[in-house]
């Protein structure tokens, strides 16, 4: 399939709905970039969070996310890591991934001029081609011309059953029922917010996780990339 037409794979669904593990798999498997935006507005709330303790100011995280430069890399240690993610040259890619991270990102990624300077560099990366994206405005906003368009998604009881087993798994002391009310509202923030809600794109292509092996949710998107060709 590597010598069939570059493609650009758009991936969008809430929280946990498993598009980055899919993404990552398909892009393995059509030597593609995977690339989860999602991990450029944790880099920003984490930066917020430490240069300001919160993130309650949008001026200020606006600004802090029009300065700052964020780069993601291949894996560079076996930690379980997918990639390396780099604020101002400081690897911080497990720090973006703590529930305080968790809490807030949301809000952050609400705020229009964040959205605005993570779309411009999101975009120009999307356009090369060969690319398997992942987010929440992939398919309406960062590549609205993606070739194919994936709205991925699941029960939010599946999603935070997983979204507590990761937590468990890097050993991070998580309740589900915690997991469960911080994912309710994550959703709420996400599908509510005015700039680039998350929604599915009109002509996207909804795949429900729910009851599907990582394998299968794989296979499906495979076959309509096939298709596609």
């Amino acid at each position: 399939m590597t010598n069939q037409k570059p493609l650009s794979i758009a991936i969008d669904g809430p929280a946990a709905s498993g598009k980055s593990t899919v993404a990552e798999r398909i892009a393995e498997k059509l030597c593609y970039l995977f690339f989860d935006t999602g991990v450029m507005y944790r880099a920003v709330t984490w930066g917020a969070l430490q240069e300001f303790g919160n993130v309650d100011c949008e001026e200020k995280v606006s600004v802090l996310a029009e300065k700052v430069k964020i780069d993601v890399f291949p894996p560079s240690l076996n930690d379980g890591r997918k990639c390396d993610i780099h604020l101002d040259g400081v690897d911080i890619t497990w720090e973006i991934r703590t529930p305080n991270v968790d809490r807030f990102v949301s809000k952050v990624s609400a705020y229009p001029r964040v959205r605005q300077a993570m779309t411009v560099q999101q975009r120009r990366i999307g356009e090369q081609g060969n690319i398997v994206m992942v987010g929440r405005d992939i398919g309406t906003v960062v590549l609205p011309q993606a070739d194919i368009k994936i709205f991925l998604d699941a029960s939010i009881e599946e999603r935070a059953r997983r979204r507590y087993e990761e937590l468990i798994h890097r050993g991070e002391p998580a309740s589900l029922e915690a997991v469960l009310y911080s994912m309710q509202r994550r959703d709420e923030i996400d599908s509510t917010r005015e700039v680039a809600p998350l929604k599915p794109a009109e002509d996207a292509i909804r795949v429900n996780s729910d009851g599907k092996t990582v394998d299968e949710v794989v296979q499906i998107i495979i076959d309509l990339v096939k298709r596609h060709h």
